[in-house]
């Protein structure tokens, strides 16, 4: 009796052996096994380890979720959102709507669906962060694995995971990880286009972008020069029904950006909230200014001075990702990731226009090269969780590039073990693999050695980085020339390991701290403004049956589940895009950039003023708002809309958070804002919509210091509360 074998599983391209496609029936069952073990073209162990990645990658984000402390700026915006659909739609600070946050609303959108749907708490919010941190990971996994192969997927979703400034602001309410998860989605609606020549994808690939505008504004557009390039180079299509698909898909860009910024400009001043960070009361000029043109060129430029030019992130500079600040942060794979661009770029040099491996490529390295470039020379204002967007372009160059390189060292013109006829021409690229490995390994134990004293983990990882970084290199030569292609690959493996082994180190410290809500950051402190230590001040279960009293768990005050009027173990920096620091508390004192951003916790207090607690100028500035002012506020509050009034959003997102009640910001973030005039102020009092006012000991600008005159001159202070008024409508001439 004969029986036949099986045919031997094939060989991908990237080295990769896969199943034979088994029979397909098409059914629910089929479709529910190929969600856990992959397509039949996919090697049998690519599904299971996506699986285990993901599974980190959720780990990293969620850890000691009742430990993460948010941003209160953001958070406070939420909780409004919670209580007011006004506010929900505008992105409002307060209940009442007064004054908006400084960011487009769709991450508060998302969030506040979240709190509305389960309740007020820390993992209500933290929710759709760790699901978009995690569904970026699988998004970028996919991405990669359609051009270039099991291997390169793995790679990349593996870099990504463990990119700490990533793992950082995922357990955090910043908006940055969604911001990233809507780029992603337009990359690979992109991509699609690009190898169908469909309009369709491309339409949705601007729409992507679009909500990421109504995320962060202008920095959602930085990839938008490469993706345009990489269409009208690379789509499957003539190039006049590409310069037409381009045409309307900008057009679904622009509409899908404005529609929130054109609606909220065309309501009437009266009828919504003042812009916060506007210098106008309108959003075209945050775009522009603050979020826009002030971010890269600081106080200099003519639009946007606002964006002060304070940096958390070093000086601006070419060298500003590689800083002692930023370095830990982002740029292990920087080295490898340029390298394997630069070398991927030369192997497909002569491909196809149409060829969708260097189209991958030329889109993530333009999403590499463009945000490196905007963070590293924007002179505004910088944090380093910004360079999370940049994440995504390092890791699938890492993962791509770095299965490229390993082809073309193994079967480039001087392998020894591939015949003449069947070597690959790779213009000398085939070098580029040791020379990547041993660029990033001997960066990563720079990096290292600089933290080295921070703890075992850094020590070991720097062993590890060092020893495997060596053994990789040394590996992969003596494969090349002694025909041992079991050991090149092993050297592989090695090398894998001496790149992620900092990023690791880093990324396990980042979700196992408690780190600044408003400020985050990964690793051991280096130097740089956050690091490590107090959170963002969420609301705690203190006086005044706020927040907390919702369903769920209440976001604690820090890290160490302090509470509002308790001063933190390490307190944190405040920053122009979050509320306060510490454990609910807040003060606006001076940074290393010489700005008002920044200042010192006192117990049981909320300051806005300088860290000796003196007014800096500014409607409160240096007065202390404590639980003990709260609770009294609360229980004279007679019917008034708005608890208090007080000078800035750090002071009021604290405020509303301990309190649970709409809380006026008269200056914006910084104090400077034109919220509160002298005759709205009066409009208010005598409608008895507001009762009280902190002010300070002086006033910011001509309309701040009208008004605490006036307030002053026609209010009765309250004697137990320093800087605390209490005005009625008897009170109004």
């Amino acid at each position: 009796m004969t029986t036949l074998a099986p045919p031997p599983a094939p060989v991908r391209e990237d080295g990769a052996r896969h199943r034979s496609a088994p029979p397909a029936d098409g059914g629910l069952a089929s479709r529910a096994r190929r969600l856990f073990t992959g397509a039949p073209e996919d090697p049998r162990w690519a599904r299971p380890t996506l699986w285990a990645i993901l599974v980190l990658a959720t780990a990293l984000y969620a850890w000691n979720l009742s430990s993460i402390t948010g941003n209160t700026f953001y958070d406070a915006a939420v909780y409004s959102g919670t209580k007011s659909w006004k506010a929900f739609f505008f992105g409002a600070l307060d209940a009442g709507s007064f004054i908006t946050v400084d960011k487009p609303p769709f991450a508060l959108w998302v969030m506040g669906l979240s709190a509305r749907a389960f309740g007020y708490g820390t993992w209500q919010l933290m929710l759709p962060m760790v699901a978009v941190g995690t569904g970026s990971v699988a998004l970028l996994y996919r991405l990669v694995k359609r051009d270039f192969g099991a291997v390169a997927a793995t790679i990349s979703a593996l870099a990504l995971t463990l990119t700490p400034i990533t793992v950082a602001i995922t357990r955090d309410t910043n908006p940055d990880p969604i911001l990233v998860f809507l780029m992603l989605l337009g990359a690979a609606a992109l991509l699609k286009s690009v190898r169908t020549g469909r309009l369709m994808p491309l339409v949705w690939s601007g729409v992507a972008i679009g909500f990421a505008f109504n995320t962060k504004m202008m920095q959602a557009y930085v990839v938008l020069p490469a993706f345009f390039l990489v269409y009208l180079w690379a789509a499957n299509a003539s190039l006049g029904k590409r310069i037409r698909n381009l045409a309307v898909g900008t057009v679904a860009l622009i509409v899908s950006s404005a529609w929130w910024m054109v609606v909220v400009d065309l309501i009437p001043a009266s009828s919504r909230p003042y812009i916060g960070g506007s210098t106008d009361n309108t959003v075209w000029d945050l775009v522009i200014g603050y979020n826009g043109f002030g971010r890269i060129f600081g106080a200099s430029s003519s639009v946007g001075s606002q964006g002060n030019g304070a940096s958390f992130g070093g000086e601006a500079g070419l060298y500003r990702m590689f800083n002692d600040t930023m370095g830990g942060q982002i740029s292990w794979l920087i080295p490898f990731a340029a390298i394997a661009l630069v070398a991927g770029l030369v192997l497909r040099g002569r491909a196809p226009r149409t060829d969708a491996r260097r189209a991958a490529l030329m889109l993530w390295g333009g999403w590499f090269v463009l945000h490196y470039l905007t963070f590293a020379l924007a002179e505004g204002t910088f944090h380093p969780y910004y360079v999370t967007a940049m994440a995504p372009g390092i890791a699938a160059l890492t993962g791509a590039g770095g299965v490229m390189l390993y082809n073309a060292f193994r079967n480039g013109s001087a392998a020894v073990e591939v015949p003449p006829t069947e070597r690959s021409r790779d213009w000398g690229m085939g070098w580029a693999l040791p020379a990547a490995v041993a660029a990033s390994s001997v960066w990563a134990v720079v990096l290292l050695q600089q933290v080295s004293g921070s703890g075992t983990l850094y020590t070991v990882a720097e062993v590890v980085a060092g020893v495997a970084g060596a053994a990789s290199v040394i590996g992969l030569l003596i494969a090349r020339f002694s025909k041992r292609q079991r050991l090149m690959g092993v050297a592989a493996l090695a090398a894998v390991v001496a790149l992620l082994a900092g990023p690791a180190a880093y990324s396990a410290s980042a979700a196992t701290s408690s780190t600044n809500g408003t400020n985050p950051t990964a690793g051991p402190s280096t130097g740089g403004m956050g690091g490590m230590g107090g959170g963002g001040g969420q609301r705690p279960s203190g006086a005044g049956g706020g927040p907390g009293t919702n369903s769920g768990d209440a976001p604690s005050g820090s890290g160490d589940g302090q509470e509002m009027g308790q001063p933190p173990s390490n307190s944190g920096d405040s920053t122009d895009d979050g509320g306060s620091t510490g454990s609910g508390t807040a003060e606006s004192g001076t940074t290393e950039s010489g700005t008002a951003e920044s200042g010192s916790t006192e117990s049981g207090t909320t300051e806005s003023g300088s860290a000796d607690g003196r007014t800096g100028g500014g409607m409160g500035g240096g007065t202390q708002v404590s639980s003990a002012m709260i609770t009294y506020l609360k229980k004279n509050q007679d019917g008034a809309g708005w608890l208090v009034a007080v000078a800035t959003d750090q002071t009021a997102s604290s405020i509303i958070l301990e309190s649970g009640e709409p809380v006026i910001s008269m200056g914006g973030w910084s104090g400077s804002d034109n919220a509160m005039t002298l005759a709205k102020l009066k409009s208010l009092v005598k409608a008895g919509k507001l009762h009280y006012i902190v002010v300070g000991d002086s006033g910011q600008g001509s309309s701040n210091s009208e008004i605490s005159t006036w307030v002053k001159a026609n209010g009765t202070a309250v004697s137990d509360y320093s800087g605390l008024y209490r005005l009625d409508a008897s009170d109004v001439g």
